[in-house]
């Protein structure tokens, strides 16, 4: 292979890498995600709630404060939750 075709497919490789991560990025951005607090209904939780609970589906009542789901980013408090666990199990009231 002689140097101009070298260059041009090591270009190539780097464009289509630059745009590959380009595209994950954003594609990771628009899913970011993080915990929320005291919205889950029972057995509807992500993962571990704290005493009682190992993992997901284990909460046991509605709205546990030590139960949490994920959300989109953001969203949690506007859901009437709260970013970290809290005592308690209110129904959650939206912002």
């Amino acid at each position: 292979m002689n140097n101009s075709k070298t260059i041009t497919a090591l270009a190539a490789t780097l464009a289509a890498t630059a745009a590959l991560s380009l595209t994950s990025n954003v594609a990771h951005a628009a899913g970011a995600k993080e915990k929320c607090f005291g919205i889950s209904l029972a057995g509807k939780n992500d993962c571990a709630a704290g005493p009682g609970t190992s993992c997901a589906g284990t909460s046991t009542i509605n709205y546990q404060g030590n139960a949490w789901t994920y959300t989109n980013k953001g969203s949690c408090v506007a859901k009437g939750g709260t970013l970290k666990a809290h005592k308690g199990n209110a129904k959650p009231i939206p912002k």
